[in-house]
């Protein structure tokens, strides 16, 4: 068996929230690190764009081949 070693964020988190918190509770925590993340994701987005000049009209010529959508059989 594999062992697994937990980074400092994730044995923080467990230090944390070692306590036996109710659903409402952990549905809350949950909403606030996926906010969380995604306003992390967003400002390194926007970064990456101001960085290489990326405008809309940029994206979509860059995009214009791809398909996003999911192909059904």
């Amino acid at each position: 068996m594999e062992t697994t070693v937990l980074n400092p964020t994730q044995l923080h988190l467990l230090q944390m929230f070692s306590r036996n918190y109710d659903e409402n509770i952990l549905k809350e925590i949950k909403e606030i690190l996926f906010r969380y993340h995604c306003q992390k994701m967003e400002e390194e987005m926007d970064k990456w764009c101001k960085e290489n000049d990326m405008t809309t009209e940029k994206f979509d010529e860059m995009t214009k081949e791809i398909h996003f959508r999911t192909p059904y059989k």
